[in-house]
């Protein structure tokens, strides 16, 4: 093995939040910052000798470059097989599907979520667990402390490139590199959890039109190849699929601001039946029937009171959680189905405490998160699928859906407002003031 033993010195604020660093692109450009933190990660791993990991990101501006200078790291701290998304492409829900299928001791995940790209927007990291989860608060601590004190990396001598746009396996100083389809083993996967067939036929049904937006992000692959090539919708289907290094100039976070051009077809004259789009990394999700909002806390709670319905959740559930900001619709749910209810600090790394218990099922959040223990990420596709699921048994369109719901089970009103770009100084006073 040849590698460098490189001189460096700490960065501040280096503090991995609820998931992983995140800064403007500009701070991981500057020498040695993305190099610091990734061996900080790997100082807190301990031996790495002979270690999988896999890797991947949205696709934003500087994940390229970076997965090929993070390889080299990899390389030089002694993991065996490293495995990368094609492309460099791996949404968050695929990253923890992947790490759980293949076995791997871990993952690097680069992504900002919902935050804009471009060479003026956000790049992040976050580094996932053998479960396939966020790093838990002992780890985020440790990475911490070693990014105060860290005063070298190794970093491989071999700067040849991976070729990461073709399938196959290559080497990199002795690591074994597989470069992979980042969609494979994620649709595999959802072929498992839920009725193709039945979508299948709702789907082709021709009053049933769908919309999905990828909002230029890295579920347009997923999207295209699930919605599209297995299950017949139309590829005009998804709109936004290919995935942009700027997002196509946007901000992808699927809500009723950014996600406007999906909010003026589902209010158009040509009536959709179902939408619903993902943001940055696929992770999040907002879902629409005609002319109709339905809100991640419903969402939620409709998934749960008609999970029996889907081949995955056939069994039932094992429990439920929200996170503390999340209305009560779902505990409602909950207490007819005599199931456990757990309510959460925000953070999906508390859900997956309770999913590798076996306390809970389903889980979310009010900031467009829902998910299951089949992965221990939300998952945007996933959520999408589950709804048609229901669906295509039911009969009925989503409207209906939610007004039966309501008449069952009773509505929560609920609103959730973000303020963005705002001095955090500003939001520190309004918090003071608020207690």
């Amino acid at each position: 093995m040849a590698k460098n033993k490189i001189e460096t010195v700490p960065f501040p604020g280096q503090k991995p939040g609820t998931s992983g660093l995140r800064k403007q692109v500009g701070e991981f450009l500057r020498p040695h910052y993305l190099e610091n933190f990734v061996q900080s990660v790997f100082n807190s791993i301990g031996d790495c000798t002979g270690k999988k990991l896999v890797l991947g990101g949205d696709g934003r501006y500087h994940n390229r470059q970076a997965i090929q200078t993070i390889a080299r790291i990899a390389a030089a701290n002694g993991f065996g097989h490293l495995i990368i998304g094609r492309g460099g492409l791996l949404s968050t829900p695929a990253a923890s599907c992947v790490i759980r299928v293949h076995g791997a001791d871990g993952g690097l995940i680069l992504s900002a979520s919902h935050n804009p790209g471009g060479p003026n927007g956000d790049f992040g990291i976050k580094f996932n667990g053998s479960n396939g989860g966020p790093a838990t608060e002992t780890v985020t601590n440790a990475i911490y402390a070693e990014t105060q004190t860290i005063g070298s990396y190794w970093i491989s001598t071999e700067e040849q490139e991976i070729p990461l746009d073709n399938l196959g396996t290559s080497s990199l100083d002795g690591m074994t590199v597989e470069v992979i389809d980042p969609v494979a083993d994620y649709a595999h996967l959802m072929e498992q959890l839920f009725d193709f067939d039945k979508i299948a036929d709702l789907i082709s049904n021709p009053k049933f039109r769908l919309c999905f937006d990828a909002m230029h992000a890295v579920t347009g692959p997923y999207a295209y190849d699930i919605l599209v090539s297995r299950l017949g919708a139309k590829p005009e289907s998804v709109i936004n699929r290919i995935p942009l290094e700027d997002f196509g100039g946007g901000h992808p976070d699927p809500n009723l601001v950014h996600a406007r051009e999906l909010v003026d077809i589902m209010n158009g004259d040509e009536p959709i039946a179902f939408g619903a789009a993902s943001d940055g990394d696929g992770d999040r999700n907002m879902v629409l029937g005609s002319g109709f909002y339905i809100n991640p806390c419903d969402s939620l709670a409709i998934l749960a009171a008609n999970a029996t319905l889907v081949p995955g959740y056939r069994d039932g559930l094992s429990g439920i959680a929200r996170s503390m900001p999340t209305s009560r619709a779902v505990d409602r749910v909950a207490r007819a189905l005599d199931v456990p209810l757990y309510e959460t600090p925000t953070g999906w790394k508390f859900f997956g405490n309770l999913m590798d218990a076996g306390r809970i099922t389903l889980c979310g959040e009010e900031s467009f998160g829902t998910g299951s223990d089949h992965i221990r990420e939300k998952d945007g596709i996933w959520a999408v699928l589950f709804w048609l699921n229901i669906i295509a048994e039911l009969g009925k369109p989503a409207r209906s859906i939610v007004s039966e719901h309501w008449q069952r089970f009773g509505r929560d009103y609920f609103t959730r407002h973000d303020y963005e770009g705002l001095d955090s100084a500003v939001a520190d006073q309004l918090l003071l003031r608020l207690r």
